[in-house]
């Protein structure tokens, strides 16, 4: 996530699970990606890199804030106004099913259900960064 995608794409991915550290394991094994630990205050999540250490996506606890997340691959939809997209989803029938979250310099997350049941995750990088 090092600089901020634009707003309309795919800006993210990430994977939360109870047994992350087998995961990371897993996926270290099978596609090669090169795990970063990431501080989470008592423990940590997982930033997965390629060999060039360019980040691909993410493997986290659920743990805390993200107890309850489904275990699926969650894509983060880049949005320009987080309060506009929650407001829309809710009235097209989706739900806010987490956050919205602070993420510090990256900007704001949540997690939405569209009305088939779909999952996935929006982000709005901070005001003034948007790509």
């Amino acid at each position: 996530m090092s600089e901020t995608p634009k707003v309309g794409t795919i800006g993210w991915h990430d994977l939360t699970v109870p047994n992350a550290d087998e995961v990371r394991d897993f996926y270290a094994a099978v596609t090669g990606w090169k795990p970063q630990a990431l501080s989470m205050g008592d423990y940590n999540d997982y930033v997965m890199n390629t060999a060039d250490g360019t980040g691909v996506g993410g493997v986290c606890h659920a743990r805390g804030a993200n107890t309850g997340l489904p275990a699926q691959w969650l894509i983060y939809i880049t949005v320009e106004d987080m309060d506009e997209s929650m407001r829309q989803c809710e009235q097209l029938g989706g739900k806010v099913i987490a956050g919205p979250r602070d993420l510090g310099s990256y900007g704001r997350f949540c997690v939405i259900q569209d009305p088939a049941g779909a999952v996935a995750g929006l982000i709005a990088p901070p005001k003034g960064e948007e790509g």
